[in-house]
């Protein structure tokens, strides 16, 4: 796909293109998740994705998996999975007399956790060394996981009983939230059509080495001075609003600044314009953002807030390309 010395902002907007044509043959409607799938796998990010039941949130992962060319593994989290159900263990290999390592589903380069809120927190909990770290570590040997590697973590928000709320620092560990509505009215009958005909394998449209160049093009994106001033603003006034208890935190700054970059890349540009930030605030801001008693009492959102907040911030203005 490559010439082998880096990938242009216009490979990367083509590989998009392709991307949804190949997924949309087999998932009809959700093309923005499937930038948000591009946007997490370019910045090694992690994504967090929000639906009711039958939605295609495990049948996107898989499609999107396959057009990429990478591995995928699904763990499907209950109330009694265990911390070495997904990471793996040592077995005593009576065959060899020895023993051995059996490496759980961590070991892929996207993981599907589907219904993250089901599993206990411990087990919840050992997902955080493979996130932030790119290792586990299984009876004290560390391992390092695949490149790429991405969670991608499904919650259904109907449920309410038998689940456990994501900790704090679990949530803020995810990229992106991407929320999976149901479809439009002329979208769910292509649905309908699709589903009566015998549709194709998607093809392959990236492979590993693919997906390292637009990991290293995606920082090389410039970010002039004023936009990160910008998203410093954003982050250090949320932690003033009356209407949070909890603002964003660096790490969700960081994730702001690389998310937006993604945004500019996939979108042909090498350099980031306001306009970016914009696009990419609810889906990385929103699900960090605890409201404080009285704003819920108001009725306000974390999506309401983070209009708020982008409301009050100015925006900079001038040519925010590198000068060359």
């Amino acid at each position: 796909m490559s010439d082998g010395e880096g990938v242009s902002p216009q490979f990367a907007e083509d590989i998009l293109g392709r991307m949804k044509g190949e997924i949309g043959e087999v998932v009809i409607g959700y093309e923005e998740q499937v930038e948000d799938f591009l946007t997490c796998l370019v910045t090694e990010g992690h994504l967090l994705m929000q639906g009711v039941p039958g939605v295609a949130k495990t049948t996107l992962a898989k499609t999107f998996t396959q057009v990429s060319g990478i591995s995928y593994r699904r763990i499907q989290f209950t109330q009694d999975l265990l911390p070495a159900d997904i990471t793996g263990h040592y077995f005593y290999n009576q065959k060899t007399m020895e023993f051995e390592l059996r490496k759980g589903p961590l070991f892929a380069s996207i993981v599907l956790a589907d219904e993250i809120n089901r599993a206990p927190p411990k087990t919840q909990s050992a997902l955080l060394e493979s996130m932030q770290e790119r290792k586990v570590t299984i009876e004290g040997t560390t391992f390092d996981l695949p490149n790429p590697f991405m969670v991608v973590a499904t919650l259904n928000p109907i449920e309410t009983e038998g689940v456990y709320p994501l900790p704090e620092a679990q949530v803020d560990r995810f990229m992106i939230k991407s929320k999976m509505d149901y479809l439009d009215s002329e979208a769910e009958l292509g649905l309908l059509k699709l589903k009566g005909i015998v549709a194709e394998e998607p093809k392959n449209v990236l492979t590993s080495k693919d997906i390292g160049l637009m990991q290293e093009a995606v920082m090389d994106v410039h970010t002039h001075e004023s936009v990160l001033g910008y998203v410093r603003d954003i982050m250090r006034a949320s932690r003033t609003l009356e209407e949070l208890e909890l603002g964003l935190s660096p790490r969700g700054g960081i994730h702001l600044m690389l998310a937006s970059k993604a945004h500019a890349f996939l979108s042909g540009r090498d350099y980031i314009i306001p306009d970016d930030v914009k696009t990419m605030a609810h889906k990385v801001v929103d699900h960090r953002l605890i409201l404080s008693p009285e704003a819920e009492l108001d009725g306000q959102t974390q999506a309401s807030v983070t209009d708020t907040l982008i409301s009050q911030i100015a925006v900079p203005k001038g040519d925010f390309k590198e000068e060359r």
